[in-house]
């Protein structure tokens, strides 16, 4: 399993940080780029992440995500609460290793 950098966004609840293990996790306000708008925001972490995870399903219809050289994974729990994005946890921990540039992933519990 390869270790892999992963931007959590603003939406993601921080409790997910330490589910995701084995691999290399900040927030969007840990490195500082709080309120950057998201497609400022991705080009910004395409430079310094792997793979970028939010919870904002319109993500995908509002950017032009295969620009962007960075894989993109939306959590889709009934609400953004750590309690509904848990069961999310293990098969964002299967696809994180194999996530491509320009991949686009909705996971849905």
């Amino acid at each position: 399993m390869s270790q892999r950098r992963v931007l959590l966004d603003e939406c993601v609840d921080r409790g997910l940080l330490s589910e995701i293990t084995g691999h290399e996790v900040r927030t969007v306000p840990d490195v500082g780029w709080a309120s950057v708008k998201n497609g400022e925001l991705l080009s910004r972490a395409q430079g310094d992440f792997d793979v970028f995870v939010t919870t904002d399903k319109n993500l995908m219809f509002q950017q032009n995500l295969p620009k962007f050289d960075i894989a993109v994974i939306v959590l889709a729990g009934k609400t953004n609460r750590l309690h509904d994005l848990l069961p999310l946890v293990p098969r964002s921990l299967e696809i994180l290793p194999s996530a491509k540039p320009s991949d686009s992933l909705i996971l849905e519990s």
